[in-house]
């Protein structure tokens, strides 16, 4: 009788309230972990904040592609703040419960501000693709009200679809263990412990990374494509190398968090995967954002000049 009664202790447990494993296997080494992960959350508020700010107070950095840019670091700042504090707090006491409300709240956010990063990456290449390509219509093109309309397109479409794909993951009976073996509510450890076929689930997780990931990733590369071949044409070394320039810390940020997206969602996956999923995960959750300040002020001119003005 007491052993039913635990077992239904267990299993209530597990609908209601689930374990973010995170690094605790890394026993020894949590508060050293915390301080590393506590001064890489610093780096990407300050250092995205830094580039945010600059792009509205410097007169020289009112432009269609560094507007695009500091849409983009508040969407990596947002973006961290969904898995770096709940992953420092549950190093910092050692506590890792998380209600199910909660992990299918940070599950929507983080799914959601990733569909809108990959299709804001896909704008900020086709403004390059305009700027370079067709530069005497870029100023008609690229007008403030078109940019607006394209940060708008990109919540607009981001969000919606990855609520109804949290709904219907969390839609599911979890059974059985409920450790989640990540250190943020992701698809794929969730998925591990859904009872039941999970097949038609991981089918629309494979179609939503093919229409927000991989097709977007596509757009990408054709745009860089054409830019590319268009840059080898310029008569001159100094205008290739500047347009060079302006295209490579994109390229950069765009290889980071696509490549390391790609693999975690559209690769098959295995009982042992666990581990290469979080490590792929710490790239684009958290590695990129990192990079993104220091890729885009150290290889970019402007942003370095509009920084020695605002720094004393």
């Amino acid at each position: 009788m007491g052993h039913h009664k635990n077992q239904a202790e267990v299993n209530l447990t597990a609908r209601t309230e689930f374990v973010l494993l995170g690094f605790s296997d890394i026993t020894n080494s949590q508060m050293f972990l915390f301080v590393i992960f506590f001064l890489v959350y610093l780096i990407i508020v300050l250092g995205n904040g830094i580039i945010i700010l600059i792009t509205i107070i410097d007169q020289s950095l009112q432009t269609p592609m560094y507007f695009f840019l500091g849409n983009f670091s508040f969407l990596e700042i947002c973006y961290v703040s969904v898995t770096l504090p709940r992953m420092l707090k549950n190093l910092w006491t050692r506590e890792r419960n998380i209600s199910l409300l909660a992990c299918a709240t940070q599950m929507s956010f983080v799914l959601m501000l990733g569909n809108v990063e990959c299709l804001l990456l896909t704008v900020m290449a086709y403004d390059r693709y305009v700027a370079i390509c067709n530069p005497l219509h870029y100023p008609l093109v690229m007008n403030q009200k078109f940019c607006l309309q394209l940060v708008a397109a990109c919540w607009l479409i981001g969000v919606p679809a990855e609520i109804g794909q949290t709904s219907q993951i969390f839609s599911l009976s979890f059974c059985g263990s409920n450790q989640i073996n990540h250190f943020f509510c992701d698809i794929p450890p969730m998925l591990k412990l859904a009872c039941g076929n999970t097949f038609l689930n991981e089918l629309l997780v494979f179609l939503a990374a093919v229409v927000f990931v991989m097709l977007p990733f596509l757009l990408v590369l054709g745009s860089y494509s054409k830019i590319i071949s268009t840059i080898l044409k310029l008569p001159s070394a100094a205008g290739r190398a500047k347009a060079f320039s302006t295209c490579s810390s994109h390229i950069i940020v765009v290889t980071l968090f696509f490549g390391s997206g790609m693999i975690a969602y559209l690769r098959p996956k295995s009982k042992d995967s666990s581990k290469a999923d979080k490590f792929l995960s710490l790239f684009y959750t958290i590695v990129t954002p990192m990079f993104n300040p220091m890729i885009y002020t150290l290889r970019n001119k402007d942003v370095m000049i509009a920084l020695r003005k605002l720094l004393p």
